[in-house]
């Protein structure tokens, strides 16, 4: 019993550890996702921040470029390469960043991109681990043919330069170059703004994303804080029950052993009393007969003291040591306990039978000496010596998946109005035959191997004790 309460005790452990592996584990990775998250959602706002400095950039440079095709004036061509550079240093940052070259490269581009120092690190880290997304992939693509658009503009200023430098501009050429730069910044218009809804649309996702886990993770934590301190909360419940239980069976054993040693005490000195009268007795008496009845009345008082003495240290066995189960042969217990009690009064006179369908069991051997010693000797004390044939009948079987034991005989019975008190300590109806401690110590002995204990008798008829063993598993 002892190790299979050990075994649920080490098998619920795991259990509460498990739930501190899972809470711990569960607010790792809470943090690390909010972080993550988070660096991606600022990340985001860079990118974001970041187009409209390159569509800012686009348009200024557009303008200024319309204003020198109309103008000539240096000044304006000088306006519009520095706007230019814009869109031109962002460009620069993806190309490098798709061909994995030199991250300083990369943040010179997004710098001449105007973007800002402290978001340059996550511009090249959303981009490097997330470039292959969906929504980043897809703004990257916008991005892409955004900076197509920005070279074919570069083409086209390239061109008025050259001609309003050589003086051989038109007004045809003012016309058709006017209307090329319009239909790009009409696309490149198109392009940013698809760029910006695109990550837009992914900020979304991810904020959506982070509710539904952040939800997940806190319902798991709560889950197994509350299981946690449920399992805690009917441990303690458990142990108060437990603590309970053994201040009720400490306030059982007090009072067990306030009586015991009262009535101990009294049964100890009472056969030396007796002794020592009928020796006084003895040395004053001459007569052979008559020294012979006093010593057998030593005798049997010595007898009784060797008994309750007995009775002690079995009491003391059946309290102190632990249940151990071994293979135990009931005829050996049998034949043993007969052989010791047969310098009993009237045992010689008795006839035992034995029929063993069961032998050899898994039990306590120690208490099962207890038990059958006890009752043998109760049916030899309680013997019928009126009865022509006296006889003490012993049974084993099995029966419901339990080994029984019975312990029958033709003495003298027990009346209806003691059979409520028989196990109790120091209950006997003829405190000359025992201490009136053996049955206790059956019933004690009893329960510590899990089994039970039933008696039938009829006064003047006879007396049977039925023992329930479960099998070895059940201790």
């Amino acid at each position: 019993m002892m190790s299979k309460n050990l075994f649920l005790k080490n098998f619920r452990l795991p259990n509460v550890f498990a739930l501190l592996i899972i809470v711990f584990i569960s607010c790792a990775l809470l943090i690390c996702i909010n972080f993550f998250t988070i660096k991606i959602l600022s990340a985001n706002r860079a990118y974001v921040n970041g187009e409209s400095h390159y569509s800012k950039g686009q348009k200024d440079a557009s303008r200024h470029l319309i204003t020198y095709l109309y103008t000539k004036e240096p000044n304006q061509w000088k306006l519009y390469t520095e706007e230019l550079k814009v869109p031109q240093g962002d460009g620069i940052a993806r190309r490098t960043l798709l061909a994995a070259g030199d991250n300083q490269v990369v943040r010179q581009g997004f710098t001449t991109g105007r973007n800002h120092k402290d978001d340059l690190d996550d511009l090249v880290w959303l981009f490097v681990n997330f470039k292959n997304i969906s929504f980043l992939a897809k703004a990257i693509h916008e991005w892409e043919q955004g900076d197509n658009l920005i070279d074919e503009l570069s083409v086209i200023a390239t061109q008025i330069n050259y001609k309003i430098e050589h003086g051989v501009l038109t007004a045809a050429d003012q016309q058709k170059y006017l209307s090329q730069i319009s239909d790009i910044s009409d696309k490149l218009t198109i392009n940013e703004r698809n760029f910006s809804n695109t990550l837009g649309e992914g900020t979304r996702k991810i904020k959506s994303l982070l509710i539904i886990t952040n939800i997940v993770f806190i319902l798991i934590i709560i889950l197994s804080v509350c299981s946690y301190y449920s399992i805690m909360v009917r441990r303690l419940l458990a142990s108060k029950k437990e603590t309970e239980i053994k201040n009720e069976d400490l306030i059982v054993v007090n009072r067990e052993l306030d009586r015991f040693v009262y009535s101990a005490s009294h049964d100890l000195r009472s056969p030396i009393t007796s002794l020592k009268g009928l020796i006084e007795i003895t040395q004053l008496e001459d007569d052979i007969d008559q020294i012979k009845d006093y010593l057998h009345l030593m005798h049997q008082s010595l007898a009784k003291q060797d008994q309750f003495i007995n009775d002690i240290i079995d009491y003391s066995k059946n309290k102190r040591k632990q249940v151990i189960v071994e293979p135990v042969s009931l005829k050996e217990l049998f034949d043993e306990a007969i052989a010791q009690l047969m310098h009993i009064e009237n045992a010689n006179k008795i006839t035992f039978t034995q029929e063993l369908q069961v032998d050899h069991i898994q039990s306590d051997g120690l208490r099962l000496k207890i038990i059958i010693s006890n009752l043998i000797s109760n049916a030899i004390k309680y013997a019928d010596n009126s009865k022509e044939e006296m006889f003490i009948a012993i049974k084993t079987y099995i029966a419901d998946g339990c080994h029984k034991i019975e312990i029958a005989d033709n003495g003298i019975g027990i009346n209806d109005e003691f059979k409520d008190f028989i196990f109790e300590m120091y209950f006997g109806t003829n405190k000359n035959k025992g201490s009136g401690l053996g049955l206790y110590i059956v019933k004690e002995a009893v329960e510590h191997i899990k089994g039970n204990i039933s008696v039938c008798s009829e006064s003047t008829i006879g007396t049977k004790f039925t023992v329930t063993i479960p099998n070895s598993n059940g201790i």
